[in-house]
């Protein structure tokens, strides 16, 4: 016989909704009744397995929603699409942002190439969040942000439904390629049911959570919870603190090889923090070959990693996480560091694409680097702002003034990122 009492504890902390994979919610009961697998009306009404909540999406065999009844006014219990969160959701380990109609009429980098209110918003927070993000494109599926696509007509909601189920499993198979497997990772995705509907269930078979905090929200409701969950406001950190941060930084002597950093193990950059890459004479000649501009050796770039997010959310990332996985992690779509870097080589060898081995082992020979860890993550962001103002490294983007040398510098890795995008038969989009 089922016991309830696990599903019922699990609801208590759930504000809005959430959605359970059937064998989650099997091993949670104990074994679901046979009249949970053939009867219709087990699963309607306010039962006692569930008070307080009714479901909805029962998929026999895949997975049933709970949605808390008092989490809704009644209007908008029959209108709304069924939300999918946790409260106290975990922390993403991915966010996904839907695409949109509004666009530039010139091909641009996704991140730039939507114009939209919403989308904006969207991009913010995620930028903010800290970690990996993707567009999800009715027309090409999942774009990484620097990906450059051309202006396109097409909405997935006026699409077949076989065109989308075909569109979601294309989406989480090229996931895949890019992250790795998502089994055990909270995939955060904000966008319409059209989206969510065809990779949600596909996602959850392969084991991530998939957390949806905008679902059911129209659009003056969507537009207002990113205002009231935009990252909080920090004051600049005091000045004796950045002079410090600067300092250590710049200290070149005490910078390290990729070599020495990932033979550190995890334990002592596993915390929030700041790094500086450094390029060697030999290094910067490649990179000045392919900017078409001096390039100095020393600091060409500066970052962050593990700064609290959006709404004031505590991130996972670490410094750790940020260089090892990211940086010297072989995809460039993690990383705009290693974009650009793999962008300016192409163009200084006369490749026609990013080559990531080549680009991994260039890294290896011709770049330092500096972790600082920094046991404050809430003022890390304020923080960066006040570091690259100073130090103004050539390979930043954000947070710098534009010069020839950046606008070559995004000209290239738009250039180098629509080949990439061209050479994986996804379109020159």
């Amino acid at each position: 016989m089922a016991e309830w009492t696990p599903l019922r504890a699990l609801l208590a902390d759930v504000d809005t909704s959430v959605t359970l994979a059937w064998g989650e919610l099997d091993g949670l009961v104990g074994g679901l009744p046979r009249s949970a697998y053939v009867h219709n009306a087990f699963w309607k009404g306010d039962r006692s397995g569930w008070p307080g909540f009714r479901t909805t999406e029962v998929k026999v065999g895949e997975s049933v929603t709970f949605v808390r009844l008092r989490a809704m006014p009644v209007a908008e219990r029959q209108a709304a699409p069924t939300p999918m969160t946790r409260s106290a959701a975990p922390a993403p380990d991915l966010v996904l942002v839907g695409c949109v109609k509004k666009k530039l009429d010139v091909p641009a980098p996704a991140r730039e190439l939507y114009t939209s209110p919403l989308f904006r918003k969207e991009r913010a927070y995620a930028e903010q969040a800290g970690v990996p993000w993707f567009v999800l494109s009715a027309e090409h599926g999942l774009v990484a942000p620097d990906e450059v696509l051309a202006p396109y007509d097409l909405r997935l909601s006026k699409t077949s439904r076989d065109y989308r189920r075909a569109w979601g499993a294309r989406v989480v198979q090229r996931l895949g390629e890019v992250v790795g497997p998502v089994r055990g990772k909270t995939v955060e995705v904000h966008a319409g049911s059209a989206y969510t509907d065809f990779i949600r269930d596909l996602l959850i078979r392969a084991g991530a959570t998939v957390v949806e905090p905008l679902a059911g929200l129209p659009m003056g409701a969507r537009l207002a919870w990113y205002g009231n969950h935009s990252a909080p406001s920090i004051a600049s950190a005091p000045l004796l603190e950045v002079r410090e941060l600067i300092n250590r930084l710049t200290a070149d002597a005490s910078a390290i090889s990729p070599e020495e950093f990932l033979a550190t193990g995890a334990s002592r950059f596993k915390s929030p923090g700041l790094y500086s890459w450094w390029v060697d004479p030999s290094g910067a000649v490649d990179l000045a070959k392919g900017l078409g501009l001096n390039v100095d050796e020393g600091m060409i770039y500066a970052g962050l990693a593990g700064a609290t997010r959006s709404g004031g959310r505590r991130s996972k990332n670490t410094l750790w996480g940020r260089i090892q996985s990211m940086h010297l992690g072989g995809r460039h779509e993690f990383s705009t560091f290693r974009l650009s870097l793999g962008s300016v080589l192409a163009a200084s060898s006369g490749a026609a694409e990013i080559d990531e081995v080549a680009l991994t082992a260039w890294m290896h020979a011709h770049l330092r680097l500096i972790a600082v860890p920094v046991a404050d993550a809430d003022t890390l962001g304020a923080v960066e702002t006040d570091v690259l103002a100073e130090l103004n490294p050539p390979l930043n983007l954000d947070k710098v003034p534009r010069d020839p040398r950046r606008q070559r510098l995004s000209a290239l890795r738009r250039q180098y990122g629509r080949k990439k995008r061209r050479s994986s038969g996804a379109g020159d989009g």
